[in-house]
């Protein structure tokens, strides 16, 4: 066993530090954990830039008594700013900041916001007024200045893509009935699927979907959560999109696991598929090294739930979707490590409880 204030330390990798409210915080975006701290704090954590002792750190920081410094280690340690060489935190921070170099700092927005605390939704009407701002923004802006020039108001043509368009609504209610397999394989398809391939002499086979990506690299995966879908055992699978064909993860989803995918939102229990969007960050990085590129990969998100909407209101189903999630029990679920990929969105679907089908 190492002695006292043997073991090795370095500090963190992921993390950010910055004044707030008069206060200097130091946070670690990857176990999500802040502190605030004195000025001092930030030499001696620059003085484990590498894996050095306590030891050494108070012959580093001589005009201060021994005890203090490692008192304040300790404390370092116990927040997550100094790491345990061989610890599982420090292999999680190194793999984090190898995997993400190219995009940190800017990228650590992905990791500090991961399960976020939600508010609780059985607050009253006063309740939840008492807590927004008073002044709320407006509306619509409006240049007062600027020459005006009117629009004619014409009545949209006669056409199924507007009818779905105009239908398209978020919904929270469902009928108890299940989806078919040819329904959930029309939806995987016609979102997720591959329409064809282009070539670039630079970037070699680059995938043709629904949807736009940047320098269609695709990050985008998606996993089936059935929990209603005949002929489909209740599970989690993962969809490959070249050989248009699920990959079963795991039998046994629950109604419950849904609720709790969905940061504990009720509704979700009556879903009768989710459809859990991840992204595999290499695709992007790969061509582009800068952290904007983050941006991208949010956008393109949207872009396929955008997709995915509109394909179930064409198909007469009631879709959903929210950024609401408990990441970690999400990945953990899927077998992903949170890091080289991450849950990004979730869209679930139902029947609507007025059954008035588009097709």
């Amino acid at each position: 066993m190492a002695r006292r204030g043997g073991y090795q330390l370095r500090r963190a990798r992921s993390m950010l530090v910055y004044w707030h409210d008069g206060a200097l915080r130091f946070c670690n975006f990857a176990s999500g954990r802040t502190v605030t701290g004195r000025p001092i704090t930030c030499e001696l954590l620059d003085f484990f830039d590498d894996w050095k002792t306590s030891e050494q750190a108070a012959a580093q920081f001589s005009s201060y008594t021994r005890q203090s410094v490692e008192t304040t280690v300790r404390q370092l340690v116990k927040h997550g700013l100094l790491l345990r060489k061989n610890s599982p935190d420090a292999n999680f921070d190194e793999k984090l900041a190898r995997q993400w170099s190219s995009w940190l700092p800017e990228g650590s927005f992905h990791f500090i916001t991961k399960d976020a605390r939600y508010v609780k939704r059985t607050r009253s009407v006063a309740e939840w007024k008492a807590l927004l701002p008073k002044k709320r923004p407006e509306l619509f802006k409006s240049l007062p200045k600027a020459k005006k020039v009117s629009l004619l108001k014409l009545k949209p043509p006669e056409s199924e893509f507007i009818e779905v368009l105009l239908k398209r609504k978020t919904h929270r209610k469902f009928s108890p009935g299940k989806l078919s397999l040819e329904t959930v394989s029309q939806l995987l398809s016609l979102v997720w699927g591959v329409r064809g391939y282009l070539h670039s002499p630079v970037f070699g086979r680059l995938i043709h979907k629904t949807s736009p990506s940047g320098g269609a690299l695709h990050p985008g995966e998606v996993y089936l959560m059935a929990l209603r879908v005949k002929g489909l055992r209740c599970g989690l699978y993962h969809y490959h999109p070249q050989h248009h064909e699920l990959e079963m993860i795991s039998a046994g989803a629950t109604a419950e696991k849904a609720k709790l995918y969905c940061a504990h939102q009720s509704y979700a229990r009556s879903a009768a598929a989710l459809f859990l969007m991840t992204a595999v960050f290499a695709r992007t990085m790969w061509k582009y090294p800068n952290g904007r590129a983050y941006r991208v990969v949010l956008l393109e998100t949207g872009h396929l739930c955008q997709t995915f909407c509109l394909v179930a209101t064409w198909l007469g189903l009631a879709p959903f979707c929210t950024a609401a999630l408990s990441d970690k029990a999400i990945e953990k679920d899927l077998k992903i490590d949170g890091v080289t990929e991450s849950i990004l969105y979730a869209a679930g679907v139902g029947l609507p409880r007025s059954a008035s089908r588009i097709r």
